[in-house]
């Protein structure tokens, strides 16, 4: 498929001293005619990321953490897909979580959210900051409003090298991983970029969300470009991104709050107190890794 840059390699063909560990082909529909993914037999250490990052990158491969999660499900159980992904450079960003605000906000957001007024028949933002919707706990009926736009770049500047904040943010799972996240184990995939991990293998959890996970991609590759994100960790229907740029005032994270609500809203529909400015401040605001998870 279009994103990735060649098959997986051989390991030992290309020349990576790897530890022991599996490639996997299993799909929905059966083997996959060529590895999709390579992931190490054992427990992730979180010294092992930038060893697997700086070999990978020669073949064309990059490293992202998989976990078995809860239910112990490893990628041969992921039923991946990769029939069903089409490519995330043949998306507009903003379109997509356009399209996804427009189907479930008004319906979720719309029941106990305070809308920013629209301005004229184009439904233009209204005074709320830098167009973000105007969230609340009330309880009144009511409209989330137009989708507000993509939000800006964050004004402060990275503080470090973004693949060295997800190196950082490897670092803190591997060592917890156990206790939260049913462990981890590094993984190599074909991807050009970060981004374009889980199209690369075809990954579905967030099937219930959106069938064709590229276009999840595009956004993420938006991310990449307006907060140094990278995908480091893949679960059965889970991701954890890391954040080199975070928003560092509530004006951006409500504003990037609406684009997280629109690539995921069992982020807040699920998780209390329900509310996106709340969500804003304690998962957006200076928030160095975001975390997804799609019932």
């Amino acid at each position: 498929m279009a994103t990735l840059p060649n098959p997986l390699p051989d390991p030992a063909a290309a020349g990576l001293d790897l530890p022991p560990g599996s490639l996997v082909d299993a799909t929905l529909d059966g083997p996959w005619h060529e590895p999709l993914l390579w992931y190490a037999d054992g427990a992730a250490d979180q010294g092992d990321w930038a060893g697997l990052r700086a070999a990978g990158r020669r073949v064309g491969l990059l490293p992202v953490l998989v976990t078995g999660g809860q239910r112990d499900q490893w990628p041969e159980a992921w039923d991946l897909s990769p029939d069903s992904a089409s490519y995330p450079g043949d998306h507009d960003p903003e379109e997509v979580l356009a399209g996804y605000w427009t189907d479930y906000a008004d319906d979720e957001l719309g029941d106990g959210a305070n809308a920013a007024p629209a301005d004229g028949a184009n439904g233009e933002p209204g005074d709320g900051a830098s167009g973000a919707p105007e969230t609340g706990s009330g309880t009144g009926s009511g409209s989330a409003g137009a989708w507000p736009g993509l939000a800006p770049v964050p004004a402060r500047e990275a503080a470090e090298d973004p693949d060295t904040a997800a190196a950082g943010i490897v670092a803190v799972v591997a060592d917890d991983a156990d206790l939260w996240l049913g462990g981890t184990r590094m993984a190599l995939v074909p991807a050009r970029r970060s981004a374009d991990i889980p199209a690369a293998i075809g990954w579905t959890g967030a099937v219930n969300h959106e069938n064709d996970v590229a276009r999840l991609c595009a956004v993420l590759r938006s991310w990449e470009d307006r907060y140094d994100a990278r995908v480091v960790v893949l679960g059965f229907d889970t991701m954890i991104v890391s954040v080199g740029r975070p928003p560092a005032t509530m004006e951006e994270a409500r504003a990037l709050a609406a684009e997280h609500y629109a690539f995921c809203p069992d982020n807040i529909d699920q998780s209390p107190p329900y509310d996106l400015d709340a969500y804003a401040e304690k998962a957006v605001l200076d928030q160095d890794a975001w975390s997804f998870w799609w019932d």
